[in-house]
């Protein structure tokens, strides 16, 4: 995409989560040319600024001041300022209070600008080995006990992947809620430190990680929990129902062999009839 040089531009631009190695090239040029930087920590952004060698100035913006942040910052981005808008570690506005200035810049006819970069969630949910042609993302998990389960009970019936992330000191009663809500025996990953020297999968049953976080291991780092679907009851009833659905399916980029996997589950009809049914649709 070519920026218009003339308007204001906010730059949403995705910085690692942990191996500085995977800041991108154009992300660096952004950081370079913008005319301030709105930091979720200064320090924390400051020191991948000095490893990359930019000067270019920042501003804080974060939870605790976005508020009184956003009117200055899009009436700079009205006068024309180029500004990029970067968290400590991933892709702003993801869990992070810059979705309320990519709102308000959109509200008010700003350019905003996504700056690929890695993403926690993204990359657990790729090595997981769980499903991955569907999922949903719920980020942090309220606090509270009373939201909590009443957000965790609204996931028990929800088939596809879903992705959380927490901090260490809260890891492991969320291990125990999300085994009271969805059941001990749901599939979970638990990734740790991703992209890090100490970056870590563990694959198991909800109560064997909670056995494992109970009895040999305590809680370090930043983690991200890929928790697999639940199982649905019987769905689909007819080929007809069946045709509609894998071929939906298929559009949406599932291959045959996954389709045919998934829907085995939630019909009545074998795996080999609904691959054969997927081929003719293909053909």
């Amino acid at each position: 995409m070519m920026e218009d040089l003339s308007s204001g531009i906010l730059y949403l631009v995705g910085t690692p989560i942990g191996n500085l190695e995977d800041i991108t090239l154009r992300a660096i040029r952004i950081l370079q040319q913008v005319d301030t930087i709105a930091a979720e920590d200064t320090r924390r952004t400051g020191k991948l600024l000095q490893h990359l060698q930019i000067d270019t100035p920042q501003i804080s913006y974060y939870e605790h001041n976005h508020s009184s942040r956003i009117e200055n910052l899009l009436a700079r981005l009205r006068q024309g300022a180029k500004i990029a808008l970067v968290t400590d570690a991933g892709m702003p506005s993801i869990s992070d209070p810059g979705y309320e200035l990519v709102r308000e810049a959109i509200a008010n006819s700003v350019t905003v600008v996504p700056i690929p970069g890695v993403t926690a969630a993204v990359c657990a949910l790729a090595a997981s080995g769980l499903p991955t042609y569907r999922f949903v993302f719920e980020g942090f998990l309220p606090q509270k006990n009373k939201f909590k389960k009443e957000r965790l009970d609204a996931l028990q019936s929800e088939t596809r992947t879903t992705i959380f992330y927490e901090a260490p000191h809260r890891l492991q009663q969320t291990l125990k809620d999300l085994g009271a809500s969805l059941g001990i025996e749901r599939q979970i990953v638990i990734a740790r430190e991703l992209t890090k020297i100490h970056e870590e999968f563990w694959r198991g049953s909800i109560n064997e990680a909670i056995a494992l976080y109970e009895t040999s291991r305590q809680p370090k780092g930043e983690y991200t929990l890929v928790v697999a679907g639940a199982i649905p009851e019987v769905a689909i009833a007819t080929e007809a129902e069946l045709i509609t659905e894998l071929e939906q399916l298929l559009k949406q980029g599932m291959t045959r062999s996954q389709a045919s996997s998934y829907l085995a589950k939630i019909s009545n009809f074998s795996r080999r009839k609904i691959y054969k049914l997927a081929v003719e649709i293909v053909s």
